[in-house]
């Protein structure tokens, strides 16, 4: 199952073609009080739109790491970007406004990580050159 927020009709029709072999929910705004246990459950029955967070998000639920890596790289390879995660035993007992809030401090984090890469990566081919 894959869950999508914050992502516009035309994107979502699009994802839904590209994972035409997955069950794709869009996931709307009176959700995110609710357990993701109880979204996960009940995400076959959602009505409304899915686009009220300013972020966007796939969180993929009980998908293989294989299964994860292919529906990374079909939406990657489309243009599709946002914030990829799978559900855990532990986010699956969060409300899902935590569960996202999370999602983006670990976004940040890993972004703030890249860029540092970048910065030493750099910095030493600048060494080199002299």
């Amino acid at each position: 199952m894959i869950l999508l927020i914050g992502f516009e009709k035309d994107e979502i029709s699009k994802i839904k073609k590209i994972l035409a072999e997955f069950e794709v929910y869009e996931v709307p705004e009176y959700c995110r009080d609710w357990v993701v246990e109880e979204v996960v459950a009940k995400a076959p029955t959602f009505e409304g739109d899915g686009n009220w967070h300013w972020r966007k998000f796939v969180i993929m639920h009980n998908l293989s790491n294989e299964d994860v890596k292919r529906v990374i790289k079909a939406l990657r390879s489309q243009g599709i970007s946002g914030i990829f995660a799978t559900t855990t035993s532990t986010s699956i007992t969060w409300k899902l406004e935590d569960f996202l809030n999370e999602l983006i401090r670990e976004d940040e984090y890993f972004r703030k990580l890249r860029e540092e890469k970048q910065k030493m990566k750099s910095f030493y081919l600048d060494i080199g050159k002299s």
